[in-house]
């Protein structure tokens, strides 16, 4: 594989890379490159976290990179989630990573860091402090979009604002070069390459991947940007929002029928999203060479589509219509899950671990 094709299957993952001609000279390198991910433990796992995250990992490790995966165990601790019940936290963390054992993701080369081991050393907690040290509190808080909040300052825990610091640490004890988080993270890693400088280090690249949306209608375009785009991601206090990856069939069904998606419509839509994000990047696993729309021949038959681009332009001239979508998109993910709910029904500590989770109460 040529450092070119390494940098294009980097660029399918991020929606932006910052900065991509830093890229090419750790690629080829030779060097071990380490990637950074991360997760705070909280509630049932949806596709985004669950299928979306192990094809992104994949590629960045097709492209020559190897994931350090964080179980931000304390940092869902500070953040207050599950009440700040550090064993519920731990648990749900646990059922996250049998979800990825059987959802695809390339566990060779994907080693889970626990945040609670790290929080041990004195050398841990000395960075944060340091990092803690660059900049005023007003720079840290105007990265709180990480947290998935909107609050504003007077409403952060003083344990809330030591998370930024413990996030920027994690990069470097980790050793990681590049960080591959959501776009809702930008904030927390762009102030890493500037403290990563100050305090010595390096500066990681950044790989921002898509937010995939929630189901449900978008906010009002009057809505400011951030808010809109915290608004309107899946959410596990919003079952409807999202599918699950242990969702039944009915369930994926009921959610998808009812899901956002106006005909002959691309912006906003979270149907296409999900043909363009997950099932268009799941055709090796699902075993097929096209997405093919199943429908009588009065509605114009059966149609197959190689690429999502085709399929877009197909929806927009309305050659597509809504439900015949839902049908597929439902088929498809129902197939994408099958292997999860099969691990979850028939490996006991898996089952155990996901019905533990699914009597906790989700907090923001």
């Amino acid at each position: 594989m040529t450092i070119e094709d390494k940098i294009n299957l980097v660029r399918q993952v991020g929606e932006e890379i910052i900065s991509e001609d830093e890229l090419a000279p750790l690629l080829s390198s030779g060097e071990d490159l380490i990637a950074y991910d991360g997760f705070e433990p909280s509630g049932q796992i949806h596709i985004a976290q669950g299928l979306l995250r192990a094809i992104n990992v994949n590629k960045m490790i097709r492209a020559g990179v190897k994931f350090k995966m964080l179980v931000a165990d304390w940092h869902a601790l500070t953040n207050n989630k599950f009440g700040g019940d550090l064993n519920k936290i731990q648990t749900t963390g646990r059922y996250f990573i049998e979800v990825w054992k059987a959802c695809g993701m390339d566990m060779s080369n994907v080693e889970f860091v626990w945040a609670s081991d790290m929080v041990k050393s004195p050398d841990y907690w000395q960075l944060v402090i340091r990092v803690g040290m660059t900049n005023k509190l007003a720079r840290f808080i105007r990265t709180a979009e990480f947290m998935g909040r909107e609050d504003s300052a007077e409403k952060l825990t003083a344990a809330q604002i030591m998370y930024p610091c413990m996030q920027i640490a994690d990069i470097f004890l980790l050793g990681a070069k590049i960080t591959q988080l959501g776009m809702d993270q930008r904030k927390v890693n762009m102030l890493a390459r500037e403290i990563g400088q100050q305090l010595g280090y390096w500066k990681p690249v950044v790989v921002s991947h898509h937010m995939l949306m929630g189901l449900g209608k978008p906010p009002s375009k009057e809505s400011d940007t951030a808010a809109r785009t915290i608004a309107n991601k899946m959410s596990k206090s919003n079952p409807d929002s999202a599918i699950f990856m242990t969702d039944s069939t009915d369930n994926i069904r009921r959610k998808i029928n009812k899901a956002y998606c106006l005909e002959g419509d691309t912006k906003e839509n979270p149907i296409l999203e999900y043909c363009r994000y997950i099932i268009f990047e799941s055709f090796d696993r699902l075993g097929i060479d096209a997405f093919t729309i199943e429908r009588p021949e009065k509605w114009g038959g059966n149609v197959g589509f190689k690429n999502y681009v085709d399929l877009e332009k197909a929806f927009v001239q309305k050659e597509i219509h809504p439900q015949d979508l839902k049908n597929t998109v439902t088929d498809m993910l129902d197939r994408l899950l099958q292997p999860v709910r099969k691990h979850f029904e028939e490996n006991k500590e898996a089952n155990q671990l996901l019905k533990q989770v699914e009597d906790f109460k989700v907090s923001r």
